[in-house]
């Protein structure tokens, strides 16, 4: 599904954007994507090395990206050269998506209208976007907000106070009140006398029996998307900024954060008050302390704890000195 269905998109050209591009076609931008779900007719970009091998296999065609950067890249995509690539990138995303820096309120909302949704039971005061979709036996409880677009399973318990937006939600999922799920997250290229702001074109993604509890903030993608895998439960209090990705079987305590774009594998657990580092990829069956503070990816099958993070031989080792 596009990743950017949420969000009004300009036609452009890639000329139109880059007019001293050397390229023969002078395509219409299809979609502004990572290098690793890029393809052809795409923009995208790349800013630092630890994606050289999302570079080398990225199907784009043309690419935002450094002098120094651009021999990872394949010799067939066309590369526009920068000194601030995420700054380029922020520019055209506004110039495709011009309403993707803000989170404007929705001002579609408006009670639900019951003969739409015979199968879905609604508490006091919900307020739905225009064209919302919802599966049967769903339950929204009182003064939650479900703004445009927003996808809904079947059998899925939201709780009071909730608000969801640009967000895709599985069957059987369950979230608790006072959530917050698909604003805008914390991106912004700091220049001498404002602050830039990153559009974010990307959604949620939460697939079926997924848990998250109360006061929880999820998201959405910058230009990738945020996902949490299935039967994945969250406690109180977590956050997930933009593009994490959170596999399945994995159980996050409370008040847990993910800086952006970490990715973190199947069958995890996170103890209380971890904070995770962005840009990491944590492997499968990882088992982090609480209270400890992620810095460095971690390989499948570890047991980490302390700060900065270490195995847990290590971490009782030190804390006997």
């Amino acid at each position: 599904m596009n990743s950017n269905f949420f969000f009004q998109k300009k036609k452009v050209k890639i000329k139109s954007i880059f007019p001293n591009l050397n390229i023969k076609n002078n395509f219409l931008i299809n979609e502004v994507k990572p290098l690793h779900s890029a393809k052809k007719n795409d923009l995208t970009f790349f800013d630092s090395l630890r994606y050289k091998n999302e570079a080398q296999n990225t199907k784009g065609s043309v690419c935002i990206t450094t002098d120094k950067l651009k021999d990872y890249l394949p010799k067939q995509i066309d590369k526009v050269l920068v000194k601030s690539v995420l700054l380029e990138l922020a520019k055209v995303l506004k110039k495709i998506y011009p309403t993707s820096d803000i989170d404007y309120p929705d001002l579609t909302l408006k009670k639900p209208n019951i003969n739409k949704f015979k199968h879905v039971k609604f508490g006091n005061n919900v307020l739905v976007g225009k064209n919302i979709k919802c599966g049967k036996n769903t339950i929204i409880g009182s003064n939650t907000i479900i703004q445009n677009n927003v996808i809904i399973g079947s059998d899925c318990v939201i709780g009071s106070g909730v608000v969801i937006k640009n967000t895709i939600l599985g069957n059987r999922v369950v979230i608790q009140d006072g959530c917050k799920i698909g604003q805008k997250g914390f991106g912004f290229i700091p220049l001498k006398n404002k602050n830039i702001k990153f559009p974010h074109i990307g959604k949620v993604i939460i697939d079926d029996d997924v848990e998250i509890a109360s006061g929880c903030t999820l998201d959405r993608g910058s230009v990738d998307d945020t996902v949490i895998g299935r039967n994945t439960y969250l406690d109180n209090q977590v956050h997930l900024a933009h593009n994490v990705k959170i596999g399945s079987n994995c159980m996050i305590a409370g008040q847990v954060g993910f800086a952006g774009s970490t990715v973190v594998g199947n069958n995890v657990s996170i103890g209380g008050q971890a904070g995770i580092s962005g840009h990491l990829k944590i492997g499968n069956n990882v088992k982090i302390g609480g209270g400890s503070g992620v810095v460095k990816n971690i390989d499948d099958n570890q047991i980490v704890m302390g700060y900065p993070a270490v195995p847990l031989k290590e971490f009782i080792k030190n804390s006997k000195k």
